[in-house]
């Protein structure tokens, strides 16, 4: 008999966790490592949030919190969903979450049954394929590419659902590509989901303010797919509140309420200081994240530009997030300095061991010929990072 359950031995590890982790121990050595692995921004947590953040704890909101979260946050997150995206969301279509990963968590338990399949246009993040396995379902790939800026087409979507169809999660801006659907985009999907009214959307919409395209558009505001979508955002990239942990969704009331029903078994409530600065952060004009995102719309070009100077890497412009995607299958096959290059992964680590620069294999993300570079950090270190790589694939 086996001690540990087939559930945690048939999980794999977080490829990106595991990759940052390598990176620090390599540092903890004294290897000079540049880390392009981790999606976090190298901001600090705006000063006006941090504030708040020391008023409720002089305020002594240090007890146990609704298990939906704060009513007054709950009724700031539909103020913010009607102001950003034009969503009419009331308290209880909200669930407020320990990380927007916590609710993706809660969406999969309580949707998904022992063989319903939910479509994932690839790339996609690397922990809705576990999650969604996790939950018993059966992640369904829809493969893109560099050349169609990694969107999925309303065509590829039709030829995708099958009869054991029940969902459809994505990413816009995408983890790890960068690319934002556009409205004519999301439209055209939303014809073809119009001929399958029992499939429901998961949008995940964590990077929607990193975003370069001018315009951004929630699929939920596409005529007929409201009550059939859950939005899930949080304040974590955009506010650089990583470590503050606070998802939410914005859902029908009857899956809200099944969400909450299972947090309430694992979690209960998200941290209550971290509720009532959450408040403040959604509260905000989203002007206040222009010089942020001013920095990662200039590293985007600089990245961008580094990149296509290196001989063999095809890569696109992303429109929002902070990740670059390229594809390096150009160099499968090839020999550098003796060490056999044959999958994205073999290229990772050899940039990690010879150029001292730590990315993430695209097989993390469900395409198998790119890597996932983050220019999450400065722009003197990304020119050093990609003269690194140059040297490195010369």
């Amino acid at each position: 008999m086996s001690i540990l359950s087939d559930r945690i031995n048939n999980l794999s590890t977080s490829q990106t966790l595991a990759m940052a982790a390598l990176a620090r121990e390599l540092k903890a050595q004294g290897k000079d490592i540049i880390s392009l692995s981790l999606g976090e921004p190298d901001f600090n947590t705006p000063d006006f949030i941090k504030e708040a953040a020391k008023k409720a704890i002089d305020e002594n909101y240090s007890t146990y919190t609704p298990v939906d979260g704060y009513v007054e946050l709950k009724e700031a997150i539909c103020k913010k969903f009607k102001r950003d995206n034009n969503l009419d969301y009331k308290p209880a279509n909200i669930v407020v979450s320990t990380g927007a990963k916590q609710s993706l968590y809660n969406i999969a338990q309580v949707m998904l049954n022992d063989g319903d399949e939910v479509i994932l246009p690839a790339p996609y993040w690397v922990s809705y394929y576990e999650i969604i396995k996790l939950s018993g379902g059966v992640p369904v790939e829809v493969p893109t590419s560099v050349e169609t800026d990694f969107k999925m087409t309303a065509e590829q979507l039709e030829k995708a659902i099958t009869p054991k169809t029940k969902m459809m999660w994505f990413s816009s801006p995408c983890n790890p590509s960068g690319s934002v659907y556009n409205r004519e985009e999301l439209t055209a999907i939303g014809k073809v989901l119009e001929k399958h009214p029992n499939i429901y959307i998961v949008s995940d919409e964590i990077y929607e303010h990193i975003n370069f395209s001018g315009t951004f558009c929630s699929i939920a505001s596409i005529p007929g797919l409201f009550e059939r979508t859950i939005t899930v955002n949080g304040v974590a990239k955009a506010f650089a509140m990583t470590g503050w942990r606070i998802g939410y969704i914005g859902a029908p009331e009857f899956i809200a309420k099944a969400c909450t029903k299972m947090q309430g078994q694992v979690t209960s409530g998200a941290n209550s200081i971290a509720q009532r600065a959450t408040i403040t952060a959604v509260e905000a004009d989203p002007k206040v994240l222009d010089e942020m995102v001013a920095a990662f719309r200039s590293r985007r070009d600089l990245v961008v530009g580094l990149a296509k100077e290196i001989p063999g890497i095809k890569l696109n412009v992303p429109e929002g997030a902070f990740y670059v995607f390229p594809d390096v299958s150009s160099f499968f096959g090839k020999t550098l300095r003796g060490k056999l290059i044959n999958t994205a992964e073999d290229l990772s680590m050899y940039l990690l061991s010879e150029a001292n620069v730590a990315t993430v294999t695209g097989d993390a993300f469900g395409n198998p010929n790119c890597i996932r570079i983050s220019y999450a950090t400065s722009e003197g270190l990304l020119t050093e990072a990609f003269k690194r790589i140059k040297e490195a694939l010369a």
